[in-house]
């Protein structure tokens, strides 16, 4: 069974930074594609972050450059740098498992004065 656990979520002034962390148990992060996504009150879930198997990253365009994933294979951990953090990037952010379909609980990030 594919678990996902995120955390690191929290609330930091404008500026700011954040690491997220997701955990995975029951898959291997390493031969799968997985993601970070973020859903904000009364809007849609959006993709902010894809990782390959190969290494290949991919970024929303309102996070590109301020934003980094990578992953820990020892760890079987996945990860989100998120510098330079705007009020907009408030949300839930949730890890997922491209491959599995599977979605960890969500940490809650927000970024106010």
């Amino acid at each position: 069974q594919v678990k996902l656990v995120e955390s690191g979520g929290g609330l930091v002034q404008p500026g700011g930074s954040l690491r997220l962390s997701c955990a995975a148990s029951g898959m291997i992060v390493s031969i799968n594609t997985m993601g970070w996504y973020r859903q904000a009150p009364g809007k849609q879930r959006e993709l902010v972050a894809l990782i390959s198997s190969g290494g290949r990253t991919t970024y929303a365009d309102s996070v590109k450059a301020r934003f980094t994933i990578s992953r820990d294979n020892a760890k079987n951990t996945v990860f989100l740098q998120t510098n330079s953090l705007k009020p907009e990037d408030t949300a839930v952010y949730y890890c997922y498992a491209q491959q599995h379909r599977a979605w960890g609980q969500g940490t809650q990030v927000t970024v106010s004065s």
